[in-house]
């Protein structure tokens, strides 16, 4: 697994001050489609290692960075790149449609 845990105190400093885009998963333990999720993440960030970072931020442990990404509804997946938001997806979203936004913003 290629994925980072993310915290609010490590925000700022793992995602927004990373040199790669930053694929973010915000997640919460109760979240059917967040479980769903984290292998498709989880096999993303392994094939994209080196190209990109993948972090998780459990919603509630972690209010202030959900608040700071504007993240209304779990699951979210959200870009950075260059330190600032890029694009966000919320909802469960198939694998294809997940590259498709990262395909974007990768060197």
């Amino acid at each position: 697994m290629s994925s980072t845990t993310v915290t609010d105190a490590s925000f700022a400093t793992v995602v927004l001050q990373s040199e790669l885009p930053v694929l973010v998963d915000v997640w919460a333990t109760w979240c059917g489609p967040c479980r769903q999720l984290s292998p498709v993440v989880d096999a993303i960030g392994d094939e994209y290692a080196g190209r990109l970072a993948v972090v998780k931020v459990d919603a509630d442990a972690n209010p202030a960075t959900v608040q700071q990404m504007g993240v209304v509804s779990i699951p979210t997946l959200a870009v950075f790149a260059g330190g600032r938001l890029v694009t966000s997806l919320a909802g469960a979203r198939p694998r294809s449609a997940i590259v498709a936004e990262l395909e974007k913003v990768l060197p």
